[in-house]
Formats: structure tokens, C-alpha cells, sequence
């Protein structure tokens, strides 16, 4: 299918992307409409998206990494506008886009407007959307507080940096989960809530999540005596390790509650709360991707009351 007519919204970095605007040229060049709008300041993603489906457009680009694909999703399935979404991965991390193994060359990754779009989930927490994960603890700190200077340098190497430089900091979290057959309450490191598969530039905390089987899996890493050398195997990238002491579950929602407030990273939004509610928004949005992506690997959704239903 072609898609004559698309807008890219592009993150303010990348407008001088000399590959970028390569790419572009060239997917015109074969007959193919593609208007480009570039981010400014804060609330600039939802505007222009809010524009794009007033002027006519219903095919939306995400031009960046995971924060402007959420944004984006965010604005979409809150105008209620029956449009699609595709994903130029041009972030540093590039989770969704690796573990969806879209594309990360930008012509490769246009390619995709040709394809039909899936309906697929999106997460939710207290409200807030996550396409990808929701992380906690001392690995959403690191996320968190990684400098773009270094990202840009060291690409997601740059995590594992600022992890090691933060061990001083480190701190366990008290934490009680509750999900339908689910409980689990401790002090843990690192939590991971995942509709995609992966964050912090490559950690496959939820490897085998699905975006369209209307649940979220879950990966709580406990607080072991060891917590700087557990850490560490968390941080860089030894998960076979971690998979031998890490909590997992997959539920259509989760509950936590905790005597102080969780830092959560939602797609690089940094939020804090004593209570959460994560669930499933079933089928939410129109995304292109590739026929035989791993994040399209369905399974019967499996139905639970939910109390708060």
C-alpha cells in the first residue's frame, strides 16, 4: 500500500541530519508526498500533530527516539482522528525501534509507509501513556540522568557510564505488586513494565512482550545482599545472569503502592508516584512496521477481572 500523503514531525536535533534530508529527498523522488515539520520548544509534537490532522494528514512520521514516538502516540490516540504512525528511529537508544527491528537507516525505515498499519496496544499509567516501557528504581535513575552530550558521544554506552559513576548513590526500593494471579512485594533495584522489550539502550528487561496481545510483562530485579554487583551485571548487559534471580509475570494490568514515592521512567518522561495503575489500552493506535517484527507476536488475550473496573 502507498500512502501518498505524510508529514514528519521531526525532533528539533536532527534538523541538520544530512542522511535525513538524503532520505527524504529521495522517497519524493519515487512520487511520494512527505511534508517535514521540525520541534521547537516543549509542547511543539503535539501541536504540529494537532495541525497535521487538520490539514488533511493521516499518516504521521515520528522523526526521533522513543520520548517523541510517545509524544506522538499521546496526541494521536487523544484526538480520537483514525490516523497511522510510522517510526524513523533517530534517537540514541532506539529501544522500540530495535526490539520492533524497524529500520535504522532513514530511507529503509520510510519503506515501512508502504506497508498496511497493525493496530496495536499502548501502555498506561495513571494516565500517562508508554509505548515502549515503564522502568523504576536505580536503572530509570541512570536513564534519567544520562547527559545528551554523552549520549551523543558514547551512544547507549553512555548509561553504563553514568550507572558505574552513580554506585555511591545506590539505594533499593520497597515496592508491593499485586496483578490478577500476581503478588510480589520487597525491596528491588531495577523494574521494568514493559508493552515493548527493552530500554536503557538495549536492556531486555521484558524479552518476550508483545504489542498486541493485550498484556504487559513485568521484571522486578530484587534487592540481593550483593545489590553493586548485581547492579553492575544489570547494567552492563549480562541479563542471562539477572534472569536467574529476576521477578516476572505477564498480566493485562499491575498495581504497585510503596511507602515513598517510585521514580518511573516512562519512555524518558520522568514521573513519581506511591501508587500506580499500569495497564493495556487494547488495539489504540496504527503503527507501520515490519511484517515479521518480534513485537508482533500475538498470543489469546487472557481475560481477568479487574477490581477497579
Amino acid at each position: 500500500m502507498n500512502e501518498p500523503k505524510a508529514l514528519l514531525v521531526l525532533h528539533g536535533k536532527q534538523g541538520l541530519n544530512e542522511e535525513l534530508r538524503a532520505a527524504v529527498t529521495e522517497w519524493r523522488q519515487l512520487g511520494n508526498e512527505l511534508a517535514v515539520r521540525v520541534t521547537w520548544e516543549p509542547g511543539d509534537t503535539a501541536r504540529l500533530v494537532k495541525e497535521a490532522l487538520a490539514a488533511g494528514y493521516r499518516t504521521l512520521v515520528s522523526g526521533g527516539g522513543d520520548g517523541t514516538l510517545r509524544e506522538m502516540a499521546q496526541a494521536l490516540i487523544d484526538s480520537g482522528v483514525d490516523a497511522s504512525l510510522a517510526l524513523l528511529p533517530l534517537g540514541t537508544a532506539n529501544d522500540f525501534a530495535h526490539a520492533a527491528e524497524i529500520p535504522l537507516e532513514p530511507f529503509d525505515a520510510l519503506t515501512l509507509l508502504n506497508r498496511e498499519p497493525v493496530w496495536v496496544d499502548v501502555g498506561e499509567m495513571n494516565g500517562e501513556l508508554f509505548m515502549n516501557m515503564a522502568t523504576g528504581g536505580f536503572g530509570s535513575k541512570v536513564t534519567a540522568t544520562t547527559s545528551s552530550e554523552l549520549k551523543r558521544v558514547l551512544g547507549g554506552s553512555a548509561y553504563l557510564l553514568t550507572g558505574l559513576s552513580r554506585f555511591s548513590e545506590l539505594r533499593a526500593t520497597w515496592g508491593r505488586f499485586v496483578a490478577p494471579e500476581f503478588t510480589w512485594e520487597g525491596e528491588f533495584l531495577a523494574l521494568g513494565i514493559g508493552n515493548g522489550r527493552q530500554s536503557g539502550g538495549g536492556q531486555q528487561l521484558c524479552p518476550q512482550a508483545s504489542i498486541v496481545d493485550g498484556l504487559l510483562d513485568i521484571c522486578i530485579v530484587p534487592a540481593p545482599a550483593d545489590a553493586v554487583g548485581t547492579l553492575g551485571t544489570l547494567l552492563s548487559g549480562g541479563l542471562l545472569g539477572i534472569d536467574t534471580v529476576s521477578v516476572k509475570a505477564r498480566a493485562p494490568w499491575f498495581e504497585v503502592e510503596a511507602p515513598e514515592e517510585i521514580s518511573i521512567n516512562l519512555d524518558g518522561e520522568p514521573v513519581s508516584a506511591k501508587q500506580m495503575r499500569f495497564s493495556v489500552k487494547r488495539r489504540a493506535l496504527r503503527l507501520h512496521l515490519p511484517a515479521d517484527s518480534p513485537l508482533l507476536r500475538d498470543e489469546p488475550l487472557i481475560e481477568h477481572d479487574d477490581p477497579s473496573a
